[in-house]
């Protein structure tokens, strides 16, 4: 496996920190109380990011982006983004795993 590029580093550690602190205000903890569980780059399967809302139509093709996966509280949030880090909080019935081979 080769190493990711500086700015896709760049970019994960940003969205992490983004969404550990979505995930600290949504369990009532500290930010420093949030775990990462998994985090890296993925491609989705179409414009959805592995996260379809009912009666919404998107883009298919493949997407890059990254899945943050995180637990905080005995809680677990699992984030899902694009490459240029738009992120949304994807609930457990509506998840699917990102296409092919996933990088996580």
């Amino acid at each position: 496996m080769t190493a990711n590029p500086p700015a896709a580093d760049a970019g994960l550690q940003t969205l992490i920190r983004a969404v550990s602190d979505d995930a600290a205000r949504r369990s009532g903890l500290d930010a420093s109380r949030v775990r990462v569980l998994e985090a890296g780059p993925v491609t989705w399967a179409d414009g959805a990011l592995g996260c379809p809302a009912p009666g919404r139509f998107y883009t298919q093709a493949l997407v890059p982006g990254f899945r943050v996966q995180l637990e905080a509280g005995g809680q677990r949030f699992d984030y899902h983004a694009n490459a240029r880090g738009e992120w949304s909080l994807c609930p457990a019935e509506r998840a699917r795993p990102p296409a092919g081979n996933s990088r996580m």
